[in-house]
């Protein structure tokens, strides 16, 4: 299984109740044989041109572990699903892992020495 990045602007009616949208879209994923790693809802933005008569969009990140047939079947689905205005599903560049994982650690590092200076004091 490889990593994805699923980005999904979905409805801005369905600010009051996403739920159901997002429980749709995971059920697509792990009928797909894939696994949801980690997910964010980022939150009602501005579109920078309309798209479908909208000018905002609810914005939601998923990172994805996929099969290799699953990325097709998820975007066919995604395709026609009313919810969704558009969605975009790629690879996972291995770098930003690495990245985070050492921007992870550094910011353990501060803690620690924070709480050491904290106790000197």
């Amino acid at each position: 299984m490889k990593d994805y990045e699923l980005s999904i602007l979905f409805h801005p009616d369905l600010e009051m109740n996403l739920d159901p949208a997002v429980s749709k879209v995971k059920k697509t994923i792990e009928t797909s044989g894939g696994k949801i790693v980690k997910e964010e809802p980022e939150g009602k933005k501005r579109l920078c041109y309309p798209i479908s008569g909208n000018d905002f969009a609810l914005y939601y990140y998923m990172d994805v572990k996929l099969p290799a047939d699953a990325p097709k079947k998820i975007s066919g689905t995604l395709g026609i699903t009313d919810e969704v205005i558009r969605f975009l599903l790629v690879k996972a560049d291995p770098r930003r892992a690495k990245y985070l994982a050492a921007k992870e650690q550094e910011e353990k590092q501060e803690e620690k020495s924070e709480e050491t200076k904290e106790e000197e004091a």
